[in-house]
């Protein structure tokens, strides 16, 4: 599966749930506040960390295979070599997309969600595609207006 503007677009629009694989409690960590922008604009987050019981106002739950509920998306904040055994996990889940965060990559990842039909995104941020495809770039103070190439009238 390609990663191009149109396959994420739709990957991100038919997301309604995430299951965030590695999902710090410390507000100060990349996977913690790509996870808190996401819910900022209405997904479900369901966070993944066999360390911690709450995260974002949400029940933890240790590991993919105790997820009790659908999932349409599992985003992970893991290292390469465990890519592959999550995808498994996500499949077996049910989930409809395995997203690999920015600086990823895992072929045999890929590999075995293709085999499953799973969408399959690599060496992305989920927070900046969304704010990217999305308009949502201000919320960070980027696409301010402040700098700008257009010359002033």
């Amino acid at each position: 599966m390609s990663d191009n503007v149109s396959h994420l677009r739709r990957v991100l629009k038919q997301t309604k749930t995430i299951a965030v694989v590695g999902l710090s409690p410390s507000w100060h960590r990349p996977s913690y506040f790509a996870a808190s922008y996401m819910q900022t604009h209405g997904y479900r987050i369901i966070p993944v960390n066999p360390r911690s019981e709450q995260i974002l106002g949400e029940r933890c739950y240790p590991d993919l295979a105790s997820i009790d509920q659908p999932v349409d998306m599992v985003d992970c904040f893991r290292r390469a070599e465990e890519m592959p055994a999550l995808a498994e996990q996500a499949i077996d889940l049910g989930a409809k997309s395995f997203w690999v965060q920015l600086g990823l990559r895992s072929e045999q990842a890929r590999a075995i969600c293709d085999d499953a039909g799973l969408d399959f995104v690599e060496d992305r941020c989920v927070k900046i595609e969304h704010a990217r495809l999305f308009g949502g770039l201000g919320w960070c103070g980027v696409n301010t207006g402040l700098i700008t190439s257009r010359r002033p009238s």
